[in-house]
């Protein structure tokens, strides 16, 4: 099982490769979405990181997404600058899947 982050910033990427885990910076929705086709046909791929700013640039294919497949887990991931509101999103995403508010 592979692991990949798409982020927006230097300092992630190489925090991720310190980890061991590959990365890749971008800062326009086209490559974005480029990377994110690519990885998703990975039989391999099992987790892609993405940090909320990546995230924010195409937020409806993302969400529609993790709605879809089981395969590989799109995991968001907090900017440098502690932005993210992750319980929120968390509860956007199981009420959008399960029909009903949190």
């Amino acid at each position: 099982m592979k692991v990949f982050c798409i982020s927006d910033n230097i300092d992630t990427q190489m925090g991720m490769r310190l980890a061991g885990i590959e990365s890749v910076v971008y800062h326009d929705r086209e490559s974005v979405l480029k990377k994110l086709d690519e990885l998703i046909k990975d039989p391999d791929m099992g987790i892609i990181l993405m940090t909320t700013i990546i995230v924010n640039l195409c937020p409806d294919v993302i969400s529609q997404y993790k709605l879809e497949l089981k395969s590989p887990l799109i995991v968001e991931i907090p900017d440098r600058h502690g932005s993210a509101n992750i319980g929120e999103t968390i509860d956007s995403y199981i009420s959008e899947a399960i029909g009903i508010k949190i």
